[in-house]
């Protein structure tokens, strides 16, 4: 179930940060909650994706990688992984390794399985894998688990200072 979601309907609504930052910037999104199973073995963002009836290639994971000792946002598809070296070439650096799941969660404000790439505690560098540019709209989590958000890929690369570049592998 989806519904476009309105500036005075989000304080009402138990808003997340991001469905927050998206309203102060005027972006036109689409919320979309779902029942999430803790018990389910598909795991976050394929949950995601077969409950608000989406293929995947259009749900991304928000995954948090340290680059160089910096925290970074890589934006893949659900049903790929994030090639952690093309994302660390894509900053600038030389090595990537995934988060600690406590830092990811202490840096976002967001819980592991709810991380969403907009509206983080603190901004860092993100990288959107360039194939969300192929499609009208893409999903990506709201927040916390059980809430995915749509919107058109380039607002998603504009709202979050995005670059661009191939950082998913199959």
């Amino acid at each position: 179930m989806s519904k476009h979601a309105k500036k005075d309907d989000h304080a009402a609504h138990g808003a997340t940060p991001a469905i927050v930052a998206l309203a102060k910037a005027g972006v036109v999104h689409t919320v979309h909650p779902y029942e999430h199973d803790p018990s389910s073995d598909l795991g976050y963002g394929l949950e995601a994706a077969q409950a608000i009836g989406v293929e995947p290639a259009k749900v991304f994971k928000t995954l948090m990688a340290s680059v160089d000792g910096r925290l970074v946002v890589g934006i893949v598809p659900v049903d790929r992984t994030l090639d952690l070296k093309v994302l660390a070439h894509a900053v600038g650096g030389k090595k990537a390794t995934m988060a600690d799941k406590a830092d990811a969660e202490r840096a976002t404000g967001y819980v592991v399985g709810g991380i969403s790439p907009l509206g983080q505690r603190t901004p860092h560098a993100t990288v959107v894998d360039a194939s969300a540019l192929t499609h009208d709209t893409v999903y990506v989590s709201g927040g916390r688990r059980g809430l995915d958000i749509g919107l058109s890929p380039t607002d998603l690369v504009s709202a979050t200072s995005a670059t661009t570049a191939d950082i998913a592998r199959d």
